[in-house]
């Protein structure tokens, strides 16, 4: 809730009654173990926050670049960075449409457009927020490029251990079979078997 600094008075006028006092958090900060594993293992986590994102879509770059980099161009954050905003890459889209990857011919042909899932400790509502999200985008982008009459095409990057979720792995099936061969969910594994030359001019 407090990722926006903006947000933060809001939250206190909402929620401030319910905070503790500074003096109980000290206290209760003194009366933990040292060193705090617990703690430690809490800070780390947030400190590594968005790196298996980064980590996944800067191997899918460099796999694209060796195998591809010839006869297409891809743009998107290799890492941290920016996202590609379709508004700036497709004529005629209007929404502010954040994108991870987007790969065109040399011409500047759009072929694809892509989003990075690191959904391997995601459950719950996150799971549904994601998949339901992940159809959302696909009928939008699948319905402009009926509309203009561009043979564009849905990549979902998957870290893949976020797949053996039996309801996750569902869900991204029925999204494919939605996309009826334009819309495709891959792990880094599966590249070099589904992400061919063929499916990208299909």
């Amino acid at each position: 809730m407090t990722k926006k600094k903006r947000d933060i008075p809001n939250i206190i006028n909402d929620f401030g009654d319910r905070f503790r006092s500074l003096e109980e958090v000290k206290i209760n900060l003194q009366s933990r173990p040292v060193p705090d594993e617990t703690l430690m293992a809490l800070l780390l986590e947030q400190s590594k926050r968005g790196q298996k994102g980064y980590d996944l879509t800067e191997a899918f770059f460099l796999w694209f670049d060796r195998v591809f980099g010839k006869n297409y161009i891809i743009q998107g954050p290799v890492r941290a960075g920016k996202d590609v905003m379709l508004d700036k890459v497709l004529d005629n889209w209007e929404a502010k449409t954040p994108a991870d990857i987007f790969i065109s011919r040399l011409d500047g042909t759009p072929l694809i457009v892509g989003f990075a899932r690191y959904d391997s400790d995601r459950g719950g509502s996150q799971e549904d927020d994601r998949t339901g999200g992940n159809r959302d985008k696909a009928t939008d982008i699948l319905r402009y490029a009926d509309t203009y009459k561009v043979a564009l095409k849905v990549f979902y990057l998957n870290d893949g251990p976020g797949l053996l979720l039996g309801s996750m792995w569902n869900d991204y099936a029925r999204l494919e079979s939605y996309g009826t061969g334009k819309i495709m969910v891959c792990t880094l594994k599966m590249l070099d078997q589904r992400f061919t030359q063929d499916w990208l001019e299909s």
